[in-house]
This record gives C-alpha cells, sequence and structure tokens, in this order.
C-alpha cells in the first residue's frame, strides 16, 4: 500500500480527504453534462463580469444626459451607432443604463438572499433540532408569513418605509425566508436522529459543535440549490417592486424601474428599445440561474449515479 490516505478525527466518525476530493470532482462531472446548466453559469459569468467593470466599459454616464451631450431631439432616438440601444425619455444612453441597472439588479438579488439564507439557516436550524416548543413557535411564525404573498407583503412593507436601494434589499431578505427555513428545518429533522449525531451527543459535546460540525456541512449542498433558485426569485421581486415605484427610485438605474417607462402605451408600441432591453436581460438572467440551480441539483444529489 504506496498511496497515502489522510485521516482526520471528527467527532465519532472519521474524515477521509480524499474521498471528498472524490466526490467534488464527481459532482463537477455531472455538472458539466447538464449542457443548459453549463450554459447558464457561462452566461451568468458574463452579466457579474460586465456588472463589475460597469464603469469601465459604460460608454455614457447612465444617470443623466448631460455628459452625453445630448439635446431635446435625442429623446427617444432609435439605436443608432452613437447609441446602440437608443435613449430614453431624459436623452439617457439606454446600453449605460442596462449594465449599471444589471450592477444594481444583481447586487440586490444577492444581499437580499444572504439575508434570507441568514435568517432561514438560523431558524431552521433551531427549530429542527430542538424541536418541541421552540420548533413549533418558530414554525408557527413561518406559517403566517407564508400566509401573506411574497410581492404583497414586500409592497406593504417598502410603502412604510422610505424606497431605496439599501431597504430593497432589506425588504427582500426579511419577507423571503421562509422557504430556506422549512427546508433546513426538515434537512436538521433527518440527520438528528442519525447514529454520529447521537454518538457525539453520548460524547458530550455541545450542541453548537454538533450543529456546525456534523450537521451544517451535511446540509450544505440544498443549501446552495435554494439559495441559487432564491437569488432569481429576488430579482423578479425587486423588478416588480421597481417597476410599480417602491423599489430601487431613479434616477439610480434598476431592470425594474426601466421597465416603468412601458407603462405609457406610446412608448409600449413605438418604443420599445425603451423597455425591451431590460425585460429581455431579466429573462435570460433569470433563465440562466434557474439552469445552474438545477445542474447543481442533479450534480450535488448523492443519490444520483453516472
Amino acid at each position: 500500500m504506496s498511496e497515502n490516505i489522510t485521516i482526520k478525527q471528527e467527532g465519532p466518525g472519521l474524515y477521509y480527504s480524499k474521498k471528498k476530493k472524490w466526490r467534488n470532482n464527481e459532482a463537477w462531472k455531472r455538472f458539466k453534462k447538464n449542457k443548459l446548466a453549463l450554459f447558464g453559469l457561462i452566461f451568468l459569468g458574463l452579466f457579474v463580469l460586465v456588472a463589475v467593470l460597469a464603469p469601465v466599459i459604460s460608454p455614457y454616464n447612465p444617470y443623466n444626459s448631460n455628459e452625453n451631450n445630448l439635446g431635446s431631439y435625442n429623446v427617444y432616438a432609435p439605436p443608432s451607432s452613437e447609441h446602440l440601444l437608443g435613449t430614453d425619455s431624459l436623452g439617457r444612453d439606454m446600453l449605460s443604463r442596462i449594465i449599471y441597472g444589471g450592477r444594481v439588479s444583481l447586487s440586490v438579488a444577492f444581499i437580499a438572499v444572504m439575508i434570507a439564507s441568514a435568517i432561514g439557516i438560523l431558524l431552521g436550524g433551531l427549530a429542527g433540532y430542538y424541536g418541541k416548543w421552540v420548533d413549533t413557535l418558530i414554525m408557527r411564525i413561518t406559517d403566517v408569513v407564508i400566509c401573506f404573498p411574497v410581492l404583497f407583503l414586500a409592497i406593504t412593507v417598502a410603502t412604510i418605509l422610505k424606497p431605496s436601494l439599501f431597504n430593497v434589499m432589506i425588504i427582500i431578505g426579511l419577507v423571503s425566508w421562509t422557504t430556506m427555513t422549512r427546508l433546513v428545518r426538515g434537512e436538521v429533522l433527518r440527520l438528528r436522529e442519525m447514529e454520529y449525531i447521537e454518538a457525539a451527543k453520548a460524547m458530550g459535546q455541545h450542541n453548537a459543535i454538533i450543529i456546525l460540525r456534523h450537521i451544517f456541512p451535511n446540509i450544505l449542498a440544498p443549501i446552495i440549490v435554494q439559495a441559487t433558485l432564491q437569488t432569481a426569485e429576488a430579482i423578479l421581486t425587486e423588478s416588480a417592486l421597481s417597476f410599480l415605484g417602491v423599489g430601487v427610485q431613479q434616477p439610480v438605474p434598476s431592470w425594474g424601474n426601466m421597465l416603468n417607462e412601458a407603462t405609457s402605451i406610446m412608448v409600449l408600441q413605438f418604443k420599445p428599445w425603451v423597455w425591451a432591453p431590460a425585460g429581455f436581460a431579466i429573462l435570460i438572467t433569470i433563465l440562466c440561474i434557474n439552469f445552474v440551480g438545477d445542474g447543481l441539483r442533479d450534480a450535488l444529489d448523492p443519490k444520483v449515479k453516472n
């Protein structure tokens, strides 16, 4: 036996580092076999790269028309060599606003999902591990929140608070944690009855150590998948709030408030370059995120065989 295997003692069981590496490689191989997931990952990476490099690649100032040196005749200007996607009602370059709008929409979705995931993991973990009155209290609160549609609840909270970019992140995060909570609770309920958890308890390990070292790593895969899918939902929610005027406010561009231009029947019928690019960007981004989420679900599912 010339091959060395690194073994570390972890609680009641043994951890094989080479085995974990093998499983990670197998998950990546399964993910690559899903062409739609790979396509979604590539395009999503491009969107993120464009959003990060927005100040560098944006041809004009997206916030006002002064830097564009535009006159009134360039208001609602159709696509041309000077403005590839035309201009809006204030003469602002639409391509620049799409680029910066992606930066805002993706940032809102990412922060909101981080908030929702943190709340969901905490509450779901407590409910699933401790059970009894803790489980009952947390799940009844979750049931009450679920009774309200997410968009309706978000609109209600947004109208109470002053609409802003920061508030939109907080609002979406605070109204979309219920799905993650129920998922984590179910996974913890399943794992807490396992023999290695019972062994860890018998060895006198603290509950926090058991949760962090033995339970959380084993529920990380479904958490990642759920967080990925919730990112698409967060983009849709932000777009809806901004479209209705209670989300990201002008002049800050987001794909949602850019769609607000379509409320005019004249613009909707005769000036599609004002709203169609934003709608197309939302569509493609959500499709790519869903493709990646489906691919991760299949790749990280231990029941999937090659």
